[in-house]
Order: structure tokens, then C-alpha cells, then sequence
């Protein structure tokens, strides 16, 4: 519920220290929306693959039908329409650019980052948290919560989107949820190869991650920034390839998990850093929010790190 917007925002860098009480607001969206997800997919006998789609869709949800980030060209104040304005696509109403932001953002560090480091610490990762009350409240909590964010967010800028840009966005949004369902319910066999490292799994997450993060560093200003959203493309393919396979192996467990998390939790450490000139407070002040909340994550995924351990010796002894 926490972490959700804690590492959404904060550990983003989007939302400096001083505005840590605001995680109150934040959490009925972000915190239910991640809750949902997990509790939806355990429950139907499903994992990552669909927690992914359906993480996909939140993110749409959000910044969609929520927020209007994707349609709104001066959203929170910012010249969103000149800022992806190389990227624009008529027919879409968006950018593909800030379609592939928000995706990455959202389905990668919003939801799944924290449903897998809290998996971590618990005895059985498959078995649901909520019962049905439980699982109600949160529903409703996340309505209310998303429908109060959409109210302010229409106060604050009077901006409205299109019925067909509502209306697209939510078939795209039903037909991922469909798609996660029913994805999880096929079952691929399991390969007979050897399992990488974990250091490896988590090096190859925190570098595919830096080098989307990064590539206004990485690519010339001569180059299109078609060729940007081309490379996104290539890049969320050959990730998604490549846990795909090595999930499969024999070998592959908690550790590899929880590389693979910590490679995405490191990414935004450092890209926090960046962000820190751009908040609307201090330079020192965001510099200190950077500190503790990258800090708090080092913490948390040593945390981790010695639980998964422990848990992998009492398995060898039991």
C-alpha cells in the first residue's frame, strides 16, 4: 500500500520530502491499485505475466481516464504537448514517447517493484492476503480514492478529454485485463538450461533500465526521436524475452526475483538524483529527499536480501 507511491514518486524524485504527508492521497490510487493487482492475479492461480498486463493497464488507468496526463498538452503546469511533441500521434490524441513513459513508470516501478519486494517477506508469495471483506474495501477505497484525484486534477487544470479518447483508452484498458487472464492461465514448459547468476539477472535490469532512463544522455540531439521510441520497443521485448526463459530454468528462485527487483530499485535511485533541480523546492532540499529515500531502498533490499537468504538455508535444512 506504502511503497507503491513511495517508489512511484518519490524515490522518482517527482515529489520532494517535504511533500511526504501527501503519500496519504496517493495511496488509495497507487497503494489499492498495486493491492488489487497482486490479489487478483494470486487468487485466479496467476503470476507475473499477468500481473504485468494488468500493471499495464493501471498505468493507463492513471494517467488516462484519472489524470488525462496522456491527452492534457499543459498538464500540472508543465508544456507537456511541446515536451513530446516530436512523438505526437494524431490518431492516438498522445505521444508515443509519454505513452511508452507511462508505461514503463507505472507497470515496471508503480506496481510491480513493490508487489515483489513485499512478496519477499512472506512464507507462501502465491497465497492471497485479503479475504473478500478485505478485498472489497480495497475496491471501493481505490475507487473513491481515483475518482477523488480525477475531480481535482479537472479543478485544477479544467481540462476534459474527448469521449473517444476516454472511449479508446478504455477498450485498450479492458482488453489488457482479458489478455492477463488469459495469458495466465497458459503454461509453458520448462526449459533444461542453466540458470543465470543472480548478479547477472540483476546487472541486466539495472543496465536496460539506466539505458532508458538515460537515453536523452545516450543519444545525439541529431538523431530522430523516432529511433528512441524504436529502441523502447526493442528494449521491453528482449527484457520481457529474457525473464520469460530464465524463469523457466530449473535453478531459477527468490534470488533471481529479487535481482531482478533490485536491478529496477537501483535505476530509479540514481534517476532520482536527476530530478532534483526540477522540483519546486530548494536544490538542498530535494538533494535530501533523494538521500533518504535512496537510502530507505538500499535498507529495504538488504533487508530483503537477508531474508531471502535465511529462508533458502531453513528450506535446505528442513
Amino acid at each position: 500500500m506504502l511503497l507503491a507511491p513511495l517508489v512511484g514518486e518519490y524515490l522518482l524524485g517527482n515529489q520532494p520530502i517535504t511533500a511526504l504527508p501527501a503519500v496519504l492521497m496517493l495511496t488509495p490510487m497507487y497503494g489499492c491499485g498495486a493491492l488489487l493487482i497482486r490479489e487478483g492475479a494470486r487468487r485466479a492461480g496467476c503470476g507475473w505475466p499477468t500481473m504485468v498486463l494488468l500493471a499495464a493497464a493501471y498505468a493507463l488507468v492513471e494517467e488516462g481516464p484519472i489524470d488525462q496526463m496522456l491527452w492534457n498538452p499543459h498538464y500540472g503546469g508543465v508544456d507537456m504537448g511541446l515536451a513530446y511533441a516530436d512523438t505526437q500521434v494524431s490518431w492516438l490524441g498522445t505521444s508515443a514517447a509519454l505513452l511508452q513513459d507511462v508505461l514503463s513508470m507505472h507497470t515496471v516501478w508503480s506496481i510491480c517493484v513493490p508487489i515483489a519486494l513485499v512478496e519477499v517477506f512472506g512464507a507462501d508469495r502465491t497465497r492471497p492476503w485479503l479475504g473478500r471483506p478485505g478485498l472489497a474495501l480495497t475496491g471501493a477505497v481505490f475507487v473513491a480514492g481515483s475518482t477523488f484525484l480525477a475531480v481535482e486534477q479537472y479543478e485544477s487544470g479544467k481540462f476534459l478529454a474527448s469521449a473517444a479518447q476516454f472511449g479508446g483508452a478504455c477498450v485498450v484498458i479492458v482488453a489488457l485485463i482479458a489478455a492477463a487472464f488469459a495469458l495466465g492461465r497458459l503454461r509453458l514448459p520448462p526449459r533444461d538450461a542453466a540458470t543465470p547468476v543472480p548478479w547477472l539477472v540483476g546487472t541486466v535490469a539495472f543496465a536496460a533500465g539506466s539505458a532508458y532512463w538515460a537515453r536523452d544522455f545516450l543519444l545525439p540531439d541529431s538523431v530522430s526521436p523516432w529511433v528512441a521510441v524504436a529502441l523502447w520497443c526493442v528494449l521491453a521485448a528482449g527484457v520481457g524475452w529474457l525473464c520469460a526463459r530464465w524463469s523457466r530454468t530449473p535453478g531459477w528462485g527468490p534470488l533471481h526475483r529479487l535481482a531482478l527487483t533490485a536491478g529496477a530499485v537501483l535505476t530509479y535511485v540514481w534517476l532520482g538524483f536527476t530530478h532534483a533541480r526540477e522540483m519546486d523546492v530548494p536544490y538542498d532540499t530535494a538533494l535530501t529527499g533523494n538521500v533518504v529515500f535512496g537510502a530507505a531502498a538500499l535498507v529495504l533490499l538488504g533487508t530483503a536480501t537477508v531474508r531471502v537468504r535465511s529462508q533458502g538455508r531453513a528450506a535446505e535444512v528442513g
